[in-house]
């Protein structure tokens, strides 16, 4: 008798999510068109596939978040701010945040009150 092999349990994604990620697909297939690039020339500029572009530009959540943030800026699509030196001040504020605060999270000790 065969080994049964057990498929994985497709994730779910939140509304927000998935029409966040339809949008950016979208603002990217929109501004690649604009730019008069084929598909085939974005996914060259990116380093993927022409599959892996159209994935990307329907808004596929399994699409790894870095070449999606890539193909966004190769076709001008913003990411967070318009301007880009802001963003990286943004991100240098962030960084000076997160060095103040705890490096871990603990869930906190539940005290059993046992003096009756």
């Amino acid at each position: 008798m065969p080994a049964q092999t057990r498929q994985p349990t497709p994730r779910a994604y939140s509304r927000p999510a998935r029409d966040a990620l339809t949008l950016l697909g979208q603002l990217i297939r929109a501004n690649r068109i604009e730019r008069k690039l084929s598909v085939e020339g974005l996914a060259t500029r990116v380093g993927v596939s022409r599959d892996m572009m159209r994935r990307i530009e329907q808004g596929d959540p399994r699409c790894g978040i870095g070449l999606v943030f890539e193909a966004a800026t190769i076709v001008g699509v913003p990411l967070f701010e318009e301007d880009r030196d802001r963003l990286g001040e943004r991100r240098a504020e962030q960084a000076a945040k997160l060095r103040l605060m705890p490096k871990a999270v603990r869930r906190q000790r539940t005290v059993v009150k046992d003096d009756f």
